[in-house]
């Protein structure tokens, strides 16, 4: 790893060279008359460091070539202004120091950039986000060490690749480093591949097995999907990481194994364990350490850095040259919200330098879906779980939750123009629409004196008032099947057809008096 300095500022330059040459950093120094894109080319260093003219063509032509080359470029300014700066930065500089600025802050930045770097490649997590540095930090505090991790994120956020920076920054390094898809597997071969099996264990069994456990046994095994993962095995699985021995299926002989599980979700393990759906133990004993990675769409300001090295990767992978990418193309690329996340960006960048014709990319050159913004994209649309950094959703009935309010939107914004119109028409609106059709939980709409909204209707009805929202009707509904039931809980919510964890969830969100709890 190089640092190339420019002599722009002579005084500067070489006290930042003697420091970095006592540090065992390999530097070169080029003379504003050299050609710099040559010197550039010759060096290839990780860091250049402009120590004046920052706002020369020569020097905003190299920064912008090195955003597709790769080195980071630090750059000591002569104006101490805020706009100047926010420009810079924003044509590509890594960093802006003001001078007169000390050779050991400037020779902090560079050994900064060059520990980031270093880490980047050895991993392949590239990111300016404070959240992808921290992941960055937490891999490298957490790879020495032979503790248990459960990485958390969506799909496509890159927790394979999490793993595998774990394993490469570890002493386990040199050793196997083994990644089984757990939600991928049958049960029937699920304890099979994890732990082997004897020959004749089962229907099948010609010759003994050896599981995944032994295989990476003095490295690293990585279990994605876990939170897919059988009860049935999720207690042989918890036996085996607490005392560290196997039983093959069909055996009798516990087997000694040195391996470090690294396990990821994209679902919320700590929401399956209060279902009732993962072993709390188990849980615990993956998360002894934690990692969370955020969504693409989170962390939007690395989306110009992931284009950059993707494209280098593909046009080098594929023996493509690539003219770049207009700044309104890039702009649609921040802008989409990116559902499949890296993933997603990386195949499309594929598919961009495989098919440029020779020119600069363009906003057009991009599919329409992305162009928008993802505001083609209307619900209801199928949306998963959603996992926040703190492990917690919103749930399983999410989806369903979503399709339900949009549709009582619509019917209520129908029943509010017609309301005016004719009391008799609406009640038979109510009727066709299927909105009372749970018995006792019936609708009355009120023309005069509305009651506030979320306050309880008389009777067994549901009063919906104009300007209630999505919350406040849920609640009134929720309150109406308690009613209804007497406080039966589990038959108010058999009344709203939804779960009775979902109603425990809902009375506690929506503080409801015990009154109506029974």
């Amino acid at each position: 790893m190089g640092v190339l300095i420019t002599l722009t500022d002579v005084e500067p330059a070489v006290r930042l060279n003697a420091l970095l040459e006592a540090d065992g950093v390999a530097t070169t120094m080029v003379s504003p008359l050299d050609d710099l894109a040559r010197e550039v080319e010759r060096a290839r260093p990780d860091v250049i460091v402009c120590t004046g003219a920052l706002l020369d063509a020569q020097t905003l032509g190299l920064v912008r070539d090195q955003l597709w080359g790769g080195a980071a470029v630090i750059g000591l300014s002569d104006v101490g202004d805020a706009a100047v700066e926010a420009r810079l930065r924003s044509v590509g500089f890594a960093d802006v120091l003001v001078k007169p600025v000390a050779p050991e802050a400037v020779r902090a930045s560079v050994q900064a950039l060059l520990e980031r770097q270093r880490v980047a490649r050895e991993t392949g997590l590239w990111g300016e986000s404070e959240a992808i540095r921290q992941v960055l930090v937490q891999v490298t505090q957490m790879a020495p060490v032979s503790s248990t991790v459960l990485i958390e994120g969506e799909s496509g956020t890159g927790k394979e690749l999490v793993a595998r920076a774990i394993a490469k920054l570890s002493p386990r390094r040199n050793k196997p480093f083994i990644a089984v898809n757990v939600g991928a597997l049958p049960e029937t071969l699920l304890e099979s591949e994890l732990f082997g099996h004897e020959k004749g264990a089962f229907t099948g069994a010609a010759e003994r097995r050896i599981g995944r456990f032994e295989l990476a046994s003095g490295g690293t095994l990585f279990l994605d999907e876990i939170g897919e993962i059988p009860s049935s095995t999720q207690v042989k699985l918890l036996r085996v990481l607490e005392e560290r021995h196997v039983t093959r299926v069909g055996g009798t002989q516990a087997i000694p194994v040195d391996v470090r599980v690294v396990a990821a979700t994209n679902r919320p393990l700590r929401e399956s364990v209060e279902q009732g759906e993962f072993r709390a133990d188990l849980f615990y004993r993956l998360n002894v350490l934690r990692i969370y990675l955020p969504p693409l769409r989170e962390r939007r300001e690395d989306i110009p850095l992931l284009v950059r090295r993707f494209v280098q990767e593909f046009a080098q992978a594929h023996d493509r040259t690539f003219h770049g990418i207009s700044a309104e193309a890039m702009q649609a690329l921040v802008r989409y919200p990116w559902p499949g996340n890296v993933r997603e960006l990386r195949n499309l960048l594929e598919s961009m330098v495989v098919l440029a014709t020779g020119r600069e990319i363009g906003v057009d050159d991009i599919p329409a879906g992305i162009r928008s913004g993802g505001a083609d994209r209307l619900l209801p649309v199928p949306i998963g779980p959603i996992l926040r950094e703190e492990g917690r959703a919103e749930g399983r009935e999410l989806e369903f939750i979503v399709r339900s309010l949009v549709e009582m939107k619509l019917q209520l914004e129908e029943l509010r123009r017609r309301v005016d119109e004719d009391r008799a028409a609406v009640e038979r609106l109510i009727g066709g629409a299927g909105l009372a059709s749970s018995p006792g939980v019936s609708l009355a709409p009120m023309v005069g004196g509305l009651e506030p909204p979320g306050v309880p209707a008389t009777g067994a009805g549901l009063t919906l008032a104009p300007g209630m929202t999505m919350a406040e009707i849920e609640k009134a509904a929720i309150l109406g099947a308690l009613r209804q039931t007497r406080g039966n809980r589990r038959k108010a919510a058999e009344l709203l057809d939804i779960g009775e964890r979902t109603m425990y969830r809902k009375l506690k969100e929506y503080q409801v008096p015990d009154e109506y709890q029974g």
